[in-house]
């Protein structure tokens, strides 16, 4: 598994983001669970649900921490992954496809510009690794 898939966006906060027309789904990236440790629980938004570009849509709770999730682009909430209810450590064993956790119906296209590419966040995590 690529720690960072090339198909997928990046946001500064470790969310990342699959575009499938006007529907993105989203979840945490492999670094954000790897520095989280073993997620316990994660709190999840309501379908229907809508909300901005960079307001929190819910939050995970590890061994270590409660962190807070956030909007990578404006949309509406169309589905939740409500497996992670049980199994939270989906997240942690395979981010990118058992540990999504919502698809949104994008509101506003162009706020996927400010998002970043799986080198661009490569680079990102290098630069703030010190």
């Amino acid at each position: 598994m690529a720690e960072y898939p090339d198909n997928l966006l990046y946001t500064k906060d470790h969310e990342w983001v699959r575009v499938d027309g006007t529907l993105v789904t989203i979840g945490i990236t492999y670094f954000a669970q790897s520095e989280l440790g073993d997620i316990v629980y994660i709190e999840l938004p309501k379908v229907g649900e809508r909300l901005a570009q960079n307001d929190s849509f819910g939050s995970v709770e590890s061994v270590k921490a409660v962190s807070e999730i956030f909007m990578p682009i404006s949309g509406t909430i169309e589905k939740v992954n409500d497996s992670l209810n049980d199994a939270p450590d989906h997240v942690n064993n395979d981010p990118y496809a058992q540990g999504w956790m919502i698809t949104v119906k994008i509101e506003t296209p162009s706020e996927l510009h400010a998002l970043m590419s799986a080198t661009e966040y490569e680079d990102f995590l290098s630069e703030n690794r010190n």
